[in-house]
């Protein structure tokens, strides 16, 4: 198990041989698992050392006031101005957080996880993007699902499709449409693109926001107008010196995170393009040191300390055997000086 932070579930299904809902029935003493299918389960659990959560059933009883914060980037200021409003209304609530980072490895979401549960905590609160991805979904379930039925409890910041928990759900795909009806209506018509990796559901949301709301105007953003790239300020540094490369026409980028766009304005700089004389660039979430730029970025403002004290709020609320609750949070446009009038 080289490179895994822990042994999951889906470890102990895969040698099994079994599905993810067979392992943890057996794993829970369910009566409906057979005999053999059993044996194999728990003779797997035991070659892999893989804990029962006898720890999870154990929680509802349990002095242990930890939180486990699980991100994709710690290091990343939208991550650590969400974790500060976790830990303030944890702190009120003399709770402990422990802060894991996943850098968007979904295997060490789960493991993580999965570590949390071993470990008795509390509350789960998972405040990166959800992935794309249907096998994730049904593993991340599976380490959960036993989690929540233990007394744990579960938020999630940003949308994670078929996940039943609690969400906080900021307006991703809004904010970006209605920034593009703001650079619309500065004059703009020759858009680009730059996007972290299409198998996180928050670059989803704020491209398809971005894209429809251009069609709606008329204006129809080719493939060839998006450049992929890592979801970091060096991913937007490497996609801006891309995309000048190749081509000059544009008059506005997009930029689908204030950090892609901070390596962005760095690239244009050296390339000798004046931002926004030459381009204009916009980003998306306000995080805090983007209005001290020179030129300050214009973005679309989400309230990141309230997503953390939100998400924090739902995991102290017991909510078993109720209706997943949702809370949505606002996201506004601001315009700075990052974005010229044509």
């Amino acid at each position: 198990m080289t490179g895994r932070p822990h042994v999951t579930l889906e470890d102990v299904a895969r040698t099994a041989q079994v599905s993810l809902a067979t392992a943890s029935r057996a794993l829970n003493g369910a009566t409906s698992v057979g005999p053999t299918l059993r044996d194999r389960v728990l003779a797997a659990a035991e070659e892999l050392a893989y804990t029962p959560n006898a720890h999870a059933r154990a929680l509802a009883g349990s002095s242990h006031q930890t939180v486990g914060v699980i991100c994709h980037d710690v290091s990343d200021p939208y991550f650590a101005t969400i974790a500060r409003g976790v830990m303030r209304v944890a702190g009120e609530n003399d709770l402990l957080v422990m802060l894991a980072s996943t850098f968007r490895d979904p295997q060490k979401e789960i493991a993580y996880v999965s570590m949390l549960r071993a470990q008795r905590a509390s509350a789960i609160l998972l405040i990166g993007s959800g992935f794309e991805d249907r096998a994730w979904e049904r593993a991340l379930a599976a380490e959960l699902e036993p989690y929540r039925r233990g007394g744990g409890q579960v938020a999630v910041v940003s949308r994670h499709r078929s996940l039943r928990v609690d969400s906080v759900q900021p307006d991703n795909r809004a904010g970006a449409a209605d920034l593009a009806r703001a650079l619309l209506d500065l004059g703009h018509r020759r858009f680009a693109v730059l996007a972290g990796p299409r198998r996180l559901t928050t670059v989803v949301d704020r491209l398809d926001g971005f894209r429809d709301a251009l069609a709606d105007a008329g204006i129809a953003l080719a493939d060839d107008d998006v450049i992929e790239s890592g979801f970091t300020r060096d991913g937007g540094h490497a996609a801006m010196r891309e995309l000048l490369a190749r081509r000059r026409d544009v008059t506005c980028v997009f930029a689908v995170t204030d950090v892609m766009a901070i390596g962005a304005l760095t690239a244009a700089r050296e390339a000798g393009v004046s931002v926004p004389d030459d381009i204009s660039l916009a980003g998306f979430d306000d995080i805090p040191v983007v209005r001290d730029l020179t030129p300050a970025l214009t973005t679309v403002a989400l309230p990141l300390e309230q997503l953390g004290e939100q998400a924090m709020r739902l995991a102290i609320r017991d909510n078993r055997g109720k209706r997943s609750r949702v809370v949505r949070m606002p996201a506004d446009v601001v315009v700075r000086d990052s974005v010229a009038r044509l």
